[in-house]
């Protein structure tokens, strides 16, 4: 069974295919295990090519690589899995077009219930966020700290997201999340490798 824990880097988004390959793999040689090509363009060609660089990358490194929202994407570049928003389609449609044992991450916001639904749907895991204040989802719900040790009854990893940077990221961790989401808190570092570094340590 995969394990989902430790530091989960969600790309930032690009135009320039090689700035963001060159960007990633900076961070994925300094703990990160997971990657989640996130992309909300309409650019297919370009989000083709994006995936298609990052799925090498991340076997190359032993990095689980996942697609964000885009099932048809994530089977394209074979990808281990994807994250499903909640409107991005059932788990059991993800899981009949990737397998039985691809990895299908599912967002609850700050909904215990929504977790409780994805466990019974079969989910890998569960997220929550935002755990803080957000620059990539400003307007996104709070979701409290204290529902990391509630989803602890569903058997499913738990990952946090939203507002996660190397100076509260302790406190997550602490809370009993089993993977904590960074996009700004490590891209937008001074030092993105010591970033990672600082985080992916405290799952040590």
């Amino acid at each position: 069974m995969t394990v989902i824990k430790g530091l989960y880097a969600v790309s930032p988004e690009a135009e320039d295919s090689e700035q963001l390959l060159a960007k990633v793999s900076r961070v994925l040689d300094n703990g990160v295990a997971i990657l989640q090509y996130r992309n909300k363009s309409d650019n297919t060609v370009r989000r083709l090519r994006q995936a298609s660089l990052l799925a090498s990358l991340c076997k190359s490194r032993r990095v689980l690589f996942l697609i964000n929202d885009d099932v048809t994407l994530a089977r394209a570049v074979q990808a281990d899995g994807v994250h499903l928003g909640k409107t991005d389609g059932s788990v059991a449609d993800a899981r009949a077009v990737l397998g039985p044992d691809a990895i299908i991450g599912v967002s609850c916001y700050n909904d215990i219930h929504l977790a409780e639904q994805a466990a019974r749907d079969g989910a890998s895991y569960v997220a929550f966020g935002a755990v803080f204040p957000s620059r990539t989802k400003p307007h996104a719900v709070a979701a409290p700290l204290s529902l990391f040790a509630e989803a602890k009854k569903l058997g499913l990893p738990s990952v946090a997201i939203g507002g996660i940077t190397p100076e509260n990221a302790a406190e997550v961790v602490a809370a009993g999340a089993s993977a904590i989401a960074v996009i700004g808190g490590l891209f937008d570092a001074p030092d993105p490798a010591a970033a990672a570094r600082q985080m992916a340590a405290l799952f040590d």
